[in-house]
């Protein structure tokens, strides 16, 4: 299925069912939200790292939250599906926005029980290590629920956004959190050591 859509490229990743929030300053994108207002349509959030990528995700407006004197704008998506660029159009015809022909990607969330389970244990443990409280119960997770907040690069983001499964997801970030843990663990002991440098030491001695 292929559609028009207006694009706001933009350098970071959103992902389906996430809720971002933007800040809206310039005349081109202020037109697009108007018109959003206006018809209803969504828009694409296109990622630019070091060019703009193919793969990106439609966000449907959800509320305006601030309104300036100047046309300037707060205002609340929510991340819908991911979409392929076909064509890119900047301007699209007689609007100040880029917009242009995608088709929607299948977006599949089925995944085993028993990986779901490991990633919310490694995500606990993540978060401890980090000495950042996180309730995991307050909301259903799924491989894009934590994605911003577990050290990901911005590649390394873009790469979660293009698998097309909930379970090749899943293993793409269980590798991340099994590499980055013992990291973490590491620099916590790196710490525990700078702590300790002055203090009267007990050490045992070694009998040889």
């Amino acid at each position: 299925m292929t559609q028009e859509l207006a694009f706001f490229p933009l350098k970071l990743v959103a992902f389906p069912q996430e809720d971002l929030n933007l800040h809206i300053f310039e005349p081109r994108y202020k037109e697009l939200i108007q018109d959003c207002i206006q018809s209803g349509q969504s828009f694409g959030i296109c990622t630019y790292l070091d060019k703009l990528m193919p793969v990106g995700t439609e966000v449907s407006l959800v509320e305006i939250s601030n309104e300036y004197d100047d046309g300037r704008m707060d205002i609340k998506t929510k991340g819908v599906k991911t979409f392929k660029i076909l064509d890119f159009q900047n301007p699209l015809k007689d609007k100040l926005y880029a917009g242009g022909k995608v088709a929607f990607l299948p977006l599949d969330w089925q995944a085993p029980v028993e990986k779901l389970k490991a990633f919310e244990t490694l995500l606990e443990t993540f978060f401890d290590w980090m000495h950042h409280a996180v309730d995991l119960k307050s909301t259903p997770i799924n491989s894009f629920t934590y994605a911003h907040k577990i050290a990901l690069k911005p590649s390394q983001e873009y790469q979660l956004l293009e698998l097309s499964t909930e379970e090749e997801r899943l293993d793409f970030l269980l590798d991340h959190l099994q590499n980055l843990i013992p990291v973490l663990k590491e620099i916590e002991a790196s710490k525990n050591k700078i702590k300790m440098n002055g203090h009267f030491k007990y050490l045992d001695p070694l009998n040889f």
